[in-house]
């Protein structure tokens, strides 16, 4: 199966219109068809546009980084995470094979430490203004990969 690679700008902003994040002033966004490298719902949207075209594409928390999961905010105790510096906002992965999440530090009270796998964005609602820059075929590199190489290459 042929898979395309598509580039795009985007300017990221949640519902009542606030930045939180652009491609704009930096080279365009790469992404492979079904490479699962952004949200589905508006990599569904994105594939379907041609070069040039620009959307609004408002995505509710379902169908970005689901709702917030409380059973995600958990205590453990400093010796269970790796030596060094903790601070809130330090960030750790864990979980399983299946599903590794990163956890993020939101406080520290003494040898407790609370930690929270929950994304960012997670519970808000989204609005991506999107711009298709160009669609072309999948490189064999890049199909090996399993991913988009930017437009200078390789990328990681």
């Amino acid at each position: 199966m042929t898979k395309r690679v598509l580039m795009f700008h985007y300017d990221l902003t949640d519902s009542q219109g606030r930045p939180i994040d652009s491609s704009r002033g930096g080279e365009p966004f790469p992404v492979m068809e079904g490479g699962r490298q952004i949200l589905a719902a508006l990599e569904t949207e994105l594939f379907a546009m041609k070069p040039g075209e620009k959307k609004r594409v408002p995505l509710e928390a379902s169908r970005a980084y689901g709702p917030r999961n409380e059973q995600l905010k958990v205590k453990v105790s400093r010796s269970k995470l790796p030596q060094g510096d903790i601070r809130v906002g330090s960030q750790f992965r864990g979980g399983n094979e299946k599903a590794e999440l990163v956890f993020t530090v939101m406080k520290i009270e003494g040898d407790e430490i609370h930690l929270d796998g929950n994304h960012a964005l997670a519970g808000h609602d989204l609005v991506f203004d999107v711009e298709v820059m160009e669609v072309r075929e999948a490189t064999q590199e890049e199909l090996s990969h399993g991913h988009a190489h930017g437009g200078d290459g390789h990328h990681h």
